[in-house]
């Protein structure tokens, strides 16, 4: 019979009481049996859980690490068994949740008080970065990616879609002159990302065909929210989603250029999680409120 979870029970409890005869307190064993099970568990993992003293006992970074997991895979059993009795538990435990600095700056981050209010015993586990994670390396829960979707194992719920638009603030403007055709941009200091290629391009319409045109401008970032900062300070020019930057065009901060030369091109805005038989309930409610939330804006983005 396989007695893992209950081992993951002792060992999560160890790790919160902070020590063995604390644990063993709570789960009525005594200090030395709960000794024994940790032990047991380095012996099969092959690695070792806790620094030992005779003062403290000090979690190590694979504890840590197979701390969170079992934190994960106790909620879950817990979620699974109350779901077949029928008991109406709230959502609960840690959701870890990845997105693309420009997105969870200004579209998710504005939500999530709401999403706290509705889910009080969720605990979120936000990360902020335009670097793609590996969903199942880092234990990430949600992802929020832009673009097509390539990884067959996963699965993904749309969220909406969003065109990107060359944009400049009316400072750099006043200051450099408003290129009237795409082939003006060539005079112009024009923002890169340094993830992509050097020698970066940006598609136009012209005489009824898409035309990807090379830009430069002596600056790259590895984040859309540091090009729409550098925009907004009036240093040159950047293409960003509409999503990241409409309220500063409706509010003048910056003006988009070349409207009649856009490629119309879009990128879809998915919700992506790992393709798996059951579903935590914390992770359902969360994409059901992405959904609720942000679907309606995103469908005009």
């Amino acid at each position: 019979m396989d007695s893992r979870s209950g081992e993951m029970l002792v060992f999560a409890k160890v790790v919160e009481a902070g020590s063995f005869s604390a644990a063993g307190t709570l789960l009525d064993l005594s200090p030395s049996a709960v000794s024994k099970l940790i032990t047991r568990i380095e012996e099969r993992l092959g690695v070792l859980l806790f620094q030992r003293s005779t003062r403290q006992l000090v979690v190590t970074t694979e504890g840590r690490n197979f701390y969170e997991s079992c934190i994960r895979i106790l909620d879950d059993i817990e979620e699974a068994e109350q779901g077949i009795a029928g008991g109406k538990v709230a959502p609960h435990g840690v959701l870890r949740v990845n997105v693309s600095v420009p997105f969870g700056t200004h579209q998710l981050i504005p939500v999530l008080p709401e999403f706290s209010q509705r889910y009080p015993e969720i605990t979120l586990d936000l990360s902020l970065t335009d670097a793609l994670v590996d969903l199942q390396r880092e234990r990430i829960d949600v992802a929020i990616r832009m673009g097509p979707l390539a990884d067959a194992s996963f699965r993904a719920r749309l969220l909406g879609e969003s065109r990107r638009a060359v944009i400049a603030a009316p400072a750099y403007l006043a200051a450099h002159g408003h290129p009237a055709t795409p082939e003006e941009l060539v005079r112009h200091r024009c923002f890169n990302f340094n993830f992509r290629r050097t020698l970066d391009e940006w598609p136009f319409r012209l005489n009824g065909q898409i035309v990807h045109l090379a830009v430069r401008g002596g600056m790259l970032t590895n984040n859309g929210e540091s090009m729409r900062q550098l925009t907004l300070q009036g240093m040159g020019i950047g293409r960003l989603a509409l999503f990241h930057v409409a309220r500063d065009i409706e509010a003048g901060r910056l003006v988009e250029l070349l409207p009649e030369y856009n490629a119309g091109d879009v990128e879809e805005i998915n919700a992506i999680f790992l393709n798996q038989r059951f579903m935590p309930q914390r992770v359902r409610v969360f994409i059901d409120f992405l959904v609720e939330r942000l679907g309606p804006a995103l469908k005009h983005a």
